[in-house]
């Protein structure tokens, strides 16, 4: 007795697409599993955005704030630097954008050089306000601990601020001007900055970097807590 696999009712693609674009044909992808179930608050985590575009989206005016990295010394090749060049409204370029950092930090050095760094700069280009956590003097880069005290300070001008929402977030991996090391030198894990962010109260979405496209043979979630299973697995659960 033979048995036959029926084909699943539902269709992605109209013709023969679903046989052209089968995943194990595409080195980049990402592997995404169902999230929680139930009715979670959006105030109770943290949307990962797969497969969408922040630069695009920003321009398309879907957010109304966007934090990101920004230094005093070179931010060219950051995602700042785009999105002042691409914004028509912007009186903003690299190069003040990276003297105003450097005109902040030495302000502060001269009158508040016992406060706590990073500091979060806002740049308003009319249609997209930009939260620029700044990187502390001297560093060629963020730790984790910079990354919780200035969630903490995001969140804090984010709070009661609906006129500052909806709001993305960059992961701060993979980046090219202000970069994020661990204690060893490499970059954490995507979980901790997501762990990081969450524990300071940030609820925005974020995006995740192209590097992380390299892992389509491991599974991804859709929102931060992951599932409670995953936890129980890494303890041995079944």
């Amino acid at each position: 007795m033979t048995t036959t696999t029926r084909p699943p009712a539902t269709r992605l693609y109209e013709d023969d697409a679903e046989t052209l674009l089968k995943s194990d044909l595409f080195p980049d992808r990402v592997t995404l599993l169902p999230g929680e179930g139930g009715a979670v608050s959006a105030r109770e985590r943290i949307r990962l955005m797969w497969g969408q575009d922040l630069l695009r989206d920003l321009i398309d005016g879907r957010y109304r704030t966007v934090v990101c990295g920004v230094n005093d010394a070179d931010n060219s090749h950051g995602i700042i630097a785009h999105l002042v060049e691409l914004i028509t409204t912007s009186q903003w370029s690299s190069k003040s954008v990276t003297s105003y950092a450097k005109m902040f930090q030495e302000s502060v050095g001269v009158h508040a050089a016992a406060d706590r760094e990073p500091y979060v700069l806002k740049f308003d280009l009319d249609s997209i306000l930009i939260l620029g956590i700044l990187r502390p003097k001297g560093r060629d880069h963020f730790t984790l601990e910079d990354m919780s005290r200035g969630f903490k300070t995001v969140t804090k001008m984010l709070a009661d601020r609906r006129d500052r929402w909806p709001c993305a977030s960059v992961s701060f991996l993979n980046a090219k001007a202000n970069r994020l090391a661990g204690p060893d030198g490499r970059e954490p894990s995507f979980e901790a900055v997501l762990r990081t962010m969450f524990n300071a109260g940030f609820r925005g979405d974020v995006y995740a970097s192209l590097a992380m496209w390299k892992f389509g043979h491991v599974g991804v979630f859709p929102t931060y807590p992951f599932p409670a299973g995953l936890e129980q697995m890494r303890k041995g659960s079944s």
